[in-house]
C-alpha cells in the first residue's frame, strides 16, 4: 500500500492540511498519509529542502512525499514530479529539490502539464494530489508532465571555500525547535577542506576551536553535577544529518536560551570556518 507524506508551511490553525488529506482519502480510501512537517517557515525554501532531504530516506522506497512550499503556479514557479533514490517527489520547481539532487542524481523529472485540465487556485489541494494518486495508482510520470533535464537550482546550498583553501564561508539554512543553527557545511565537505588542520569557527562575536562527536562530549563528568554550568553553553557538533550545527548545550529559549537567541543566529547569516596554516 503506498505511503504520502505531507509537508507544507499551512500551520495548524487553518484548513489547507486537513483539506488535502481529505481530497487524498477522496480518491483512494486505503492509502496512507503521514504528516513530516507543516510548520515550515511561510515560503522558506531550504528550511523545507533540509527538512525534506533528512525525512524522506527514513519511508520505504516508493513513498510519494507532497511538498506545498511556494506552490503558485506562474511563469518562474512550474510544478514539478520526479523521481529520486526510488522515491517520488511532487513540488514547485522553486529549488527545493535541489539540496537532495546535489547528492544523488534523479531517474526523472517531468514538469507538471495536467493543469488545463483541472480548473484551481490551490494547486497543492487540486493538482498535486491528483498526480500523487495517480502515481500511487502506479501510473508514469510522462502521463502527467514532459521530461525535462534540469530543475531550478537553491542558492547558498554550497558553502564558499577560498583560493588557498584556507577558509570556508557557510550560511545558516535552518534553526530547529531547540534553537540550534543549522550550516550547509557538511562533515564530509569540512573534512575534504580541513586535511586535519586546527581551525576556528566565528559566528557573530562567538567562536569556536572544537567540534564535538555528540552534545554530551562537551560535559566533564568528572566534575560533580553540582559545580558544572553547562547548560546555556555554546558548543559546535556535526549533527545527526551529518551537518555543521551550533548548539547551547540542554537549550531551552524560556530559561537558559538558545543558540539562536543568545548569540542572535539567524537564517542566512554567515558562518566562517578559518584553517590554520601548519
Amino acid at each position: 500500500m503506498a505511503i504520502i507524506t505531507l509537508t507544507t508551511d499551512f500551520g495548524e490553525k487553518d484548513h489547507f492540511a486537513g483539506a488535502i488529506k481529505g481530497a487524498i482519502y477522496s480518491e483512494m480510501p486505503e492509502i496512507r498519509i503521514v504528516d513530516i512537517s507543516h510548520s515550515i517557515s511561510p515560503f522558506n525554501i531550504s528550511e523545507a529542502a533540509y527538512v525534506i532531504q533528512n525525512a524522506y530516506s527514513s519511508f520505504p522506497k516508493g513513498t510519494i512525499h507532497l511538498i506545498g512550499i511556494d506552490s503558485e503556479l506562474n511563469p518562474e514557479n512550474k510544478h514539478i514530479a520526479v523521481k529520486l533514490d526510488d522515491h517520488f517527489f511532487i513540488c514547485a520547481n522553486n529549488g527545493i529539490m535541489s539540496m537532495i539532487c546535489s547528492e544523488i542524481v534523479p531517474e526523472k523529472i517531468v514538469e507538471i502539464n495536467i493543469h488545463d485540465k483541472i480548473q484551481t487556485s490551490f494547486p497543492v489541494l487540486d493538482v498535486f494530489v491528483k498526480v500523487a494518486c495517480h502515481i500511487a495508482r502506479g501510473g508514469t510520470l510522462e502521463v502527467v508532465g514532459k521530461t525535462i533535464s534540469e530543475i531550478k537550482p537553491i542558492k547558498n546550498i554550497v558553502p564558499y571555500v577560498n583560493e588557498d583553501k584556507s577558509q570556508i564561508i557557510g550560511s545558516i539554512i535552518y534553526i530547529d525547535n531547540y534553537g540550534n543553527v543549522i550550516t550547509n557545511i557538511k562533515k564530509s565537505f569540512f573534512e575534504n577542506i580541513q586535511k586535519s588542520r586546527d581551525f576556528e569557527i566565528s559566528a557573530r562575536n562567538y567562536k569556536f576551536k572544537t567540534i564535538h562527536r555528540k552534545y554530551s562530549d562537551f560535559v566533564n563528568f568528572d566534575i560533580p553535577e553540582d559545580r558544572r554550568h553547562d547548560e546555556g553553553r555554546g558548543l559546535v557538533v556535526f549533527n545527526s544529518s551529518n551537518y555543521l550545527e551550533i548548539a547551547v548545550y540542554k537549550s531551552n529559549s524560556a530559561t537558559v536560551g538558545s543558540a539562536s537567541t543568545l548569540m542572535g543566529l539567524n537564517l542566512m547569516d554567515t558562518v566562517t570556518i578559518n584553517f590554520i596554516k601548519e
